[in-house]
């Protein structure tokens, strides 16, 4: 497992995340518990991108998405399925990016000053076990590129870890 991730933040966006993709896989182990994996994951997305104010995990049970381990400032605990961006992209089961939160109908404001969210849900034979949330206080800071490899991240956990340990965390 890697102790720091190499970083060149002067990079495009497609470098950053072609360069952390295999970091990440590195820190992705079946053998740990998987509250340290996620945290890990998310402490090398906010260090990767300065535009990233807020990233985290929510972990569904029930009808519920309950916070997991994330990097920002204190967040809500508790998310309704369909409820807010996050809500809406578990319920969907697809990524939602959103250039503006005030123009996005429900959006929940953990944080007022998020300006823009991208969020990419966890769903492995149709099945949704949470989601990965980020923010940023700038407007339209989440793209096409984001999308694209924060679903690979996401297929990355879900190839390499028992998903059904994601359960487990939310008792």
């Amino acid at each position: 497992m890697i102790e720091q991730a190499v970083l060149n933040k002067n990079s495009s966006d497609t470098e950053i995340y072609v360069s952390l993709l295999p970091q990440l896989e590195s820190i992705i182990s079946p053998d740990d518990q998987v509250i340290s994996v996620l945290s890990n994951i998310t402490a090398i997305l906010k260090e990767a991108f300065d535009k990233i104010s807020w990233v985290g995990f929510y972990l569904l049970k029930g009808n519920t998405l309950y916070l997991g381990s994330f990097q920002g400032k204190i967040a809500c605990s508790s998310i309704t399925l369909g409820k807010g961006v996050c809500g809406y992209s578990a319920l969907e089961k697809k990524t939602i990016i959103v250039e503006d939160v005030a123009n996005f109908q429900g959006h929940i404001s953990c944080d007022s000053g998020s300006k823009s969210e991208i969020v990419v849900p966890i769903v492995s034979d149709g099945i949704v076990y949470g989601v990965l949330d980020i923010d940023s206080y700038s407007y339209a800071a989440f793209n096409e590129t984001d999308k694209l490899f924060l679903e690979k991240t996401v297929e990355l956990i879900i190839r390499k870890i028992d998903l059904e340990k994601l359960k487990i965390i939310i008792i």
